[in-house]
């Protein structure tokens, strides 16, 4: 059997395994939130490697050793060191996203600010997420190029198909477990290739002279070691262009919201930090091992060895194991474990913003969980097909992953950061910040694409240092001072949009506490008994699934039901009606669509020390659900 035929047969097992898992946690989906942010019931262990394998794509990986290898240490700054401490920084901020009641960016935007800005930000997302799965599929297609000599179209073809299966069977679930064993896979491949890297230099195999690892890692120049060897100023460059993106990526938050708890997610955000860092190391000496075998690359110097220097891992590991067609097949497993652990994140967060926070949102606000599923199917897929599109227009890898950060730097870092923390924030002033950053950057990013020759110097840095990385820094500050302007020209957010965020106006809300109910009640004690409760971590997971005797009008009846309790609002649209009676908009009723046109789901997600107080509380919504149907004729049951 030849190495492509071993390559296809351990690549078919790899996706079935992937698709086992899919299936397995399709048949443990009772809601969206199961969907989407897994129940919120991920642990720490696996929450960290689903964060490592989603920020370390294959494409990544390649740019990497090639900037260690033309630039050394200095070059961490325009990618190694951003994912580090991107993922630090939000193990930081996690106790106040934790507890934010959202599902998505999107959504969590609508929150604080009302409606105008869900549409913009989610189309932004979804540009920004396709443009990261860009240099996944881009770093793929250069795997099987040079190692089977494939067309770029199958590499997209493989993707696809692997990964629209899994997701959109398993949603976040599937997600993050795949995400385990890809990144086990990557680990393994990168861990092994640096050993045999250092190996053949000592060998003095592929011409290289034998040298001891002690005389390989004794001969880096002294340079080469020192991080700053660019110079301050970049570095604070680099920083302020890539970390704000990586910070506000929806794909770290959705996952945050995901953990079982506060300290899970934090302590996953560390240790996906970790596990980071030791992929990076193993780069760093692979890197040192190709200087010694490729000398003629270094020489090159920046940018002109960029073109040599990304494939220069996958040259070596052909030439090295060209009579172990398995080994060279498990490498390319192993990359493509990377290209899929990182699109299946990008497509799933893409896809989660056109379903939910566009479709459901705005185009039928009343779909159903299984109408819903299906709308994200084919989101998935055409993420995947855009951004193999975009593949041939941006084949640079690090670029691709840079445009996609520094558009999400420039959109909506300070509408959502000052959304957070910024009383004063409105929704014109967000807006406004958005729209400004976005349009900006687009335009310096498209001209610059348009001058700027393959592996050259950006035109922009050309003109002025402040220009470089496609003038990110001038974007992100014109849409600062539009966020910051314009919100305080306008007036003030309303309390019911500034409670979740804020704890003085959460107090406020008081007033709407439940009645007290009767726990005698053969009423209640039968709705215990249909309740279905969960604890995982610090909160309880109270869901009542109900059925209508008949199909019902679901914007009349959200309209109704606001009108029975000044308590019922829709800060995110007709598809979710929450009963707000305290600042922690988590723990409050929340009713959604089911999965069919019968189905009605209540739920809330109050902490351990309220579950009492919020049973009650779903009861007395149930109520009033109950009521209001009645009125027009419809029974609900259990």
């Amino acid at each position: 059997m030849d190495g492509y035929n071993i390559f296809l047969l351990m690549l078919a097992v790899y996706i079935a395994l992937l698709v086992a898992i899919g299936w397995y946690f399709n048949s443990r989906q009772k809601s969206v939130t199961d969907f989407w942010l897994a129940g919120r019931r991920i642990g720490p262990g696996a929450l960290g490697f689903s964060a490592a394998a989603s920020w370390l794509t294959a494409g990544g990986i390649l740019a990497v050793v090639g900037f260690y290898m033309l630039q050394g240490m200095g070059s961490i700054w325009a990618f190694v060191a951003p994912n580090i401490i991107a993922l630090l920084f939000l193990a930081v901020l996690v106790r106040k996203i934790k507890n934010l009641p959202a599902i998505t960016q999107p959504e969590l935007l609508e929150q604080r600010y009302g409606s105008m800005v869900r549409w913009p930000v989610a189309l932004i997302i979804t540009v920004v997420m396709i443009l990261f799965a860009v240099s996944d599929i881009t770093g793929l297609s250069l795997v099987l190029q040079t190692f089977y000599g494939l067309d770029p179209f199958y590499a997209a073809a493989i993707v696809a198909i692997a990964v629209s299966l899994y997701v959109t069977l398993g949603g976040l679930y599937a997600v993050i477990w795949t995400d385990t064993i890809q990144f086990s896979f990557l680990a393994i491949f990168t861990l092994g290739m640096a050993f045999a890297a250092v190996g053949t230099v000592a060998d003095g195999s592929l011409g290289s002279s034998a040298i001891s690892a002690s005389e390989l890692f004794g001969n880096v120049p002294a340079d080469w070691w020192n991080p700053f060897s660019i110079g301050l100023p970049m570095v604070l460059i680099f920083c302020l262009a890539i970390i704000p993106g990586w910070i506000t990526e929806q794909d770290p938050w959705q996952k945050i919201w995901a953990a079982r708890d506060a300290r899970s997610a934090s302590l996953g955000m560390i240790i996906g930090a970790l596990l980071i860092t030791v992929v990076f190391t193993a780069c760093a000496v692979i890197a040192i091992s190709l200087n010694a075998i490729y000398p003629e690359i270094a020489e090159m110097g920046f940018p002109a060895g960029m073109a040599l220097a990304e494939p220069a891992l996958l040259s070596f590991v052909s030439e090295r194991f060209i009579s172990s067609p398995v080994i060279i097949a498990f490498s390319a497993i192993g990359l493509a474990a990377a290209s899929m652990s990182c699109t299946d994140t990008f497509s799933a967060s893409g896809a989660s913003c056109i379903s939910r926070d566009i479709y459901q949102r705005y185009i039928k606000p009343d779909a159903t969980m299984k109408e819903m599923m299906l709308v994200n199917r084919v989101s998935v897929l055409f993420i995947i097909l855009a951004a193999t599109a975009g593949s041939f227009v941006i084949p640079n890898i690090i670029d691709a992953i840079h445009i996609a950060t520094f558009i999400a730097s420039s959109s909506y870092f300070f509408p959502l950061m000052g959304g957070l923390y910024w009383k004063r924030a409105t929704k014109e002033g967000a807006f406004a910040g958005m729209i400004v950053g976005f349009l900006v950057q687009v335009s310096l990013v498209a001209l610059d694409l348009i001058k700027t020759p393959p592996f050259s110097s950006n035109y922009l840095e050309s003109i002025h240092p402040i220009l470089m990385n496609h003038g990110v820094i001038v974007g992100m500050s014109l849409s600062a001072l539009a966020f910051f302007g314009v919100s305080l020209m306008t007036k003030p957010s309303s309390r019911v949009n500034l409670a979740p965020f804020f704890e003085e106006e959460a107090e406020e809300l008081s007033r709407h506490e439940a009645r007290e109910i009767n726990e005698k009640d053969p009423e209640y004690s039968v709705f215990l008994k249909n309740l279905d409760e969960k604890v995982t971590g610090e909160r309880a997971h109270l869901q009542l699934n109900l059925r209508t005797s008949r199909n019902i009008v679901w914007d009349e009846l959200i309209e109704k039901l606001k009108t029975v309790s000044p308590a019922w609002v829709t800060p995110t649209g007709l598809d979710s009606v929450y009963r707000l009676t305290h600042g922690d908009m988590l723990a409050c009723v929340k009713v959604t669509r089911g999965t069919g046109e019968q189905d009605i789901w209540l739920k809330a997600e109050p902490k351990l020390e309220t579950v009492g107080r919020q049973k009650k509380e779903l009861f007395r919504a149930y109520e009033e659900l109950k009521k209001v149907l009645g009125q027009k004729g419809v029974k609900l049951d259990f």
